[in-house]
């Protein structure tokens, strides 16, 4: 029964709503159930199918990202932006020019001294 819709009916005797899941090609309910009407003894009365909201897709599981459904140009500048990362972690971290490195990291200069003390 995986994968098959779920189709809403009103009985139009008792005005009873209930849900069968059914496939697609299956032929469509005329007469209320037996083992879900409402009325005790059986009604038999008529259904009609009901304007239903339906089912959202849900993905569940690891296998499914965001990203699976992105357009090729947004992959191609994902990749492209990934390479110099990737670069940047192999080199240590360290992907700062020496020239780009803080003050507050080189040593501090030795006090000249005058003498005087």
């Amino acid at each position: 029964m995986k994968g098959m819709p779920t189709y809403e009916y009103i009985c139009d005797k008792c005005g009873h709503a209930f849900e069968k899941i059914q496939s697609m090609s299956a032929k469509t309910l005329e007469i209320c159930p037996k083992e879900v009407c409402a009325r005790k003894p059986w009604a038999k009365g008529k259904v009609r199918r009901s304007i239903s909201g339906g089912a959202g897709l849900i993905f569940k599981g690891s296998g499914f990202y965001i990203t699976d459904y992105r357009s090729d140009k947004y992959k191609e500048a994902a990749r492209k932006d990934v390479a110099p990362a990737a670069a940047a972690a192999s080199s240590g971290g360290n992907s700062k020019p020496a020239a780009e490195t803080p003050a507050a990291a080189k040593p501090a200069p030795k006090p000249v001294s005058t003498g005087k003390e």
